[in-house]
């Protein structure tokens, strides 16, 4: 499965990944401030507005009165945050600072030549805008889904028997998709879930079908129509329901069809090619605390031990570190450490060499902050763009506790009585103080 890939990060500044600011009102120019809190998308050049829902009328107005053509603008994560940030900007210098010039008619004469202005992702300034504004749309998306993850107050009814369900989404969803045939995709993949079931109840009680979206006469001929049909599925080409997965926020740049193409099965389009000569390249991971490198992490985790006293693999035994969560601690310290900053007490230095001088001499390096510090989601963005150490974790269940490491005896119980086996049992002991409970509760 294809992970996503970060930016690389070593060489921006600290507030790469904070959430774009925009102009606060004395720097904005007149209007946009107004604007920013309304539901308005204002167009870049003029005071012409329109609602966030009529986005390609505003877009056709800036083609015809203002020549301007924006590239890729579906893959903009924040639309309204991306127009009102160059509409500030084209205030300040000529929109020939930025964008390309497309001359149209060029071997007509003069009087019917068109300059058109493209803006696009090829300015650095244009790339950095819509990388920042994909990167706090994940981050809120992210939030998001942990929360639903987790969430215990959900309360749901289903769509084809109206039983009611409570407690976490996850009871809901795979009860229509195992009772009804229903699927929707597994709970962990979708995000804002009810609005989702909100949408496609709207869309039954509408008498529409969720697949094919043909409307009918009443209830039951629908049902008859999607159980016959085997339509109880949504329509994967419908682009409304594209906001519910958490996929179509992974890639920048990408749509879920783009990313979903990259995945293993195109391997399956190889299966005769010959792989005979093909050979393994080296690890090559790189020291979290200095530029030492390794071709195998088993000896990049013996260096950083002995040389740094960082005893990683220890550190994620003892914290049972899943593998999201190394990625996060890794990225933190590479950010950290490539800020000249101590993890543990703050201090800045002037260089690496000094940093590093000082976490060794005061055991700094050994003791990492507060959980809350560095699992945070900020940290699912790689430092490095191609830090191999990202690709090497694995989780930390494989990883067997020293206090434990002693093979254990098993030692299997007389069953010459049965009977007398199950009556003395611990699972029935255990079942019965379960029955009990249940009957005081």
């Amino acid at each position: 499965m294809k992970r996503h890939t970060g930016l690389n990060l070593g060489c921006c500044c600290e507030c790469i990944l904070e959430p774009l600011s925009l102009p606060e009102s004395p720097a904005c120019p007149d209007g946009v401030a107004a604007v920013e809190s309304s539901p308005s998308v204002p167009c870049i050049f003029c005071e012409e507005c329109y609602v966030l829902a009529e986005q390609n009328q505003l877009l056709k107005h800036m083609i015809i009165e203002h020549k301007l053509v924006i590239a890729d603008v579906k893959l903009v994560a924040d639309f309204k945050r991306y127009i009102l940030y160059w509409k500030k900007r084209f205030a300040e210098q000529p929109v020939t600072d930025f964008c390309s010039v497309i001359r149209t008619n060029s071997e007509a004469p003069l009087e019917e030549q068109d300059n058109y202005f493209l803006l696009c992702d090829v300015l650095p300034e244009d790339r950095l805008l819509r990388e920042q504004l994909q990167q706090k749309r994940l981050r809120e998306i992210l939030e998001q889904q942990q929360q639903e993850r987790y969430d215990t107050s959900f309360h749901g009814t289903c769509m084809f028997c109206d039983e009611e369900f409570t407690g976490n989404r996850s009871v809901l969803l795979n009860h229509m998709a195992r009772e009804h045939a229903f699927n929707i995709g597994l709970p962990d993949n979708i995000v804002n879930c009810c609005e989702f079931l909100a949408v496609l109840q709207e869309k039954l009680d509408n008498l529409q079908c969720l697949y094919c979206e043909k409307v009918f006469r009443d209830k039951n001929t629908l049902k008859d129509h999607m159980r016959k049909k085997q339509h109880r599925r949504i329509n994967a080409k419908n682009k409304e329901y594209d906001r519910f997965y958490i996929i179509n926020y992974l890639e920048f740049g990408k749509s879920w069809e783009e990313v979903q193409s990259e995945d293993d099965r195109e391997l399956l389009d190889n299966l005769e090619e010959d792989w005979s000569d093909w050979e393994e390249h080296p690890v090559c991971a790189v020291c979290l605390f200095c530029e030492q490198q390794a071709d195998t992490t088993e000896k990049l985790h013996l260096h950083m031990q002995k040389s740094h006293g960082f005893d990683f693999l220890k550190i994620k035994s003892e914290l049972g570190l899943n593998f999201y969560q190394q990625v996060k601690l890794v990225n933190f310290i590479r950010r950290e450490i490539h800020h000249c900053r101590c993890y543990n007490c703050q201090e800045k230095f002037q260089s690496k060499g000094g940093l590093i001088s000082h976490m060794e001499e005061t055991k700094h390096i050994t003791f990492l902050p507060a959980r809350s510090t560095w699992d945070q989601p900020q940290y699912y963005f790689p430092t490095y763009e191609n830090d191999t150490l990202l690709c090497t974790l694995s989780d930390s269940e494989d990883l067997i506790p020293e206090d434990q490491s002693d093979v254990v005896p098993v030692l299997s119980e007389d069953i010459s009585s049965l009977t007398a086996l199950k009556r003395s049992s611990i699972l029935n002991q255990l079942l019965c103080e379960e029955n009990s409970s249940h009957d005081k509760s």
